[in-house]
């Protein structure tokens, strides 16, 4: 932290108006670590950059449109934003203007915990009672909730994702009410912006309950419009599964998994992953070594894990040592490979074409139902035999 509050002291030298906003005050008054930090300040954002560089600071013009630069100190990124009201909303995007007025820059936020402000003397400025909202666990909307959600429908499912890592208790009621009557403006957001806000609810504090506030509200059927099972991931939590977003999709979605997936525009990897979770073999506890080294030989080990802790999830809502003994095998035994490969068959004698992935296959089958024990020594034995066998089938 010594280094970043000369950093911050850098700034606050060229820029001594700025302030700290947002998250970055909000986990100061929680003692928590900050993970990003953001000023704001009254003057544009052409002047902001004019006065950085002219320090000797590189600055980064990252989102001008809305009046946001970003100062780069040692390698670490500080944005500055210059304060802003809005001039046009259509519930994803604003049209924004400069303003001097904090209190009107910070009636424009989502939350008012996250509307606070800090200078550099360290006065925290509070326009509408984040401070005491921290404290006792509310999360509200700044003033009135349904013209901030109309503002930004997104603004829903971060209702949410703070509510589960800052709120306690019942949630606030004209949130509720406000986001009950406007659940369909979810469908107007991009699904990236979805996922990424679901995903951070899925790997979040107080997970199940959160989605069943969500589904009370309507709001989860406009998330996963193909339908979910609560109770399902519920379980696996129970389990003591990690929080892995995609395996937690996996237990909340219903079906193959594919649709969800194609409409969240999940990327290639979290789509291979979930729809194998949701598909994969058949597990049980109690597997013999060979068993296990037959699911290796096709499947990758941490699809299979995945799946062991979806079907403990179907059966039981607790931790299990067999399910656990199950996974540990899975993780710590060698995949096997099968020893041969085209070219053995054709040096065997097998002319080139379809026929040689056909004994190939034969092989490997027999190689399989044997644990994946046989050598290449064996398995040339063994398609020697096919082979011979075939031969003798043409005769």
């Amino acid at each position: 932290m010594p280094d970043v509050l000369e950093q911050l002291g850098r700034i606050w030298t060229i820029l001594p108006d700025a302030r700290l906003v947002g998250g970055a005050v909000r986990d100061l008054l929680r003692g928590q670590a900050v993970a990003d930090i953001d000023l704001a300040c009254a003057a544009p954002p052409d002047v902001v950059m004019a006065k950085l560089k002219a320090a000797g600071i590189r600055v980064v013009p990252t989102g001008l449109a809305h009046g946001t630069v970003t100062a780069v100190i040692d390698r670490r990124p500080f944005e500055i934003t210059t304060l802003r009201r809005d001039e046009e909303t259509d519930g994803r995007h604003a049209t924004v203007a400069w303003t001097q007025d904090w209190r009107e820059d910070a009636a424009r936020r989502d939350f008012t915990i996250n509307a606070m402000s800090c200078d550099s003397a360290g006065v925290v400025h509070d326009y509408f009672g984040g401070q005491a909202d921290l404290a006792a666990g509310r999360v509200r909307f700044v003033g009135d909730a349904r013209l901030r959600i109309t503002e930004d429908a997104l603004r829903i499912l971060r209702f949410f994702r703070f509510q589960a890592r800052y709120g306690s208790g019942r949630p606030d009621p004209q949130a509720i009410n406000a986001m009950t009557g406007l659940a369909g403006l979810i469908d107007r957001l991009s699904v990236e912006r979805i996922w990424s806000e679901l995903r951070r609810i899925l790997t979040g504090p107080e997970v199940a309950r959160t989605l069943g506030q969500m589904h009370d509200c309507g709001v989860l059927d406009h998330v996963l419009p193909e339908g979910y099972a609560i109770p399902r991931l519920e379980r696996l939590l129970a389990c003591g599964a990690p929080d892995e977003p995609v395996l937690r999709l996996a237990a909340l979605v219903v079906g193959d998994g594919r649709e969800a997936a194609r409409r969240l525009k999940l990327s290639r990897a979290e789509t291979g992953a979930l729809v194998r979770t949701r598909g994969g073999p058949v597990l049980c506890p109690g597997l013999d070594a060979p068993a296990i080294l037959r699911l290796l030989a096709d499947h990758a080990p941490c699809d299979l894990i995945w799946r062991a802790w979806l079907r403990q999830a179907d059966q039981l809502a607790r931790p299990d040592a067999g399910w656990d003994a199950l996974r540990h095998q899975l993780a710590h035994t060698q995949p096997p490979v099968f020893p041969l490969n085209g070219g053995d068959v054709i040096g065997a004698g097998c002319p080139p074409g379809a026929m040689v992935g056909q004994v190939l296959g034969q092989v490997r089958h027999w190689w399989l139902e044997k644990g994946c024990a046989p050598d290449h020594a064996a398995c040339i034995a063994r398609l020697r035999a096919v082979l011979a066998e075939d031969a003798a089938r043409t005769t």
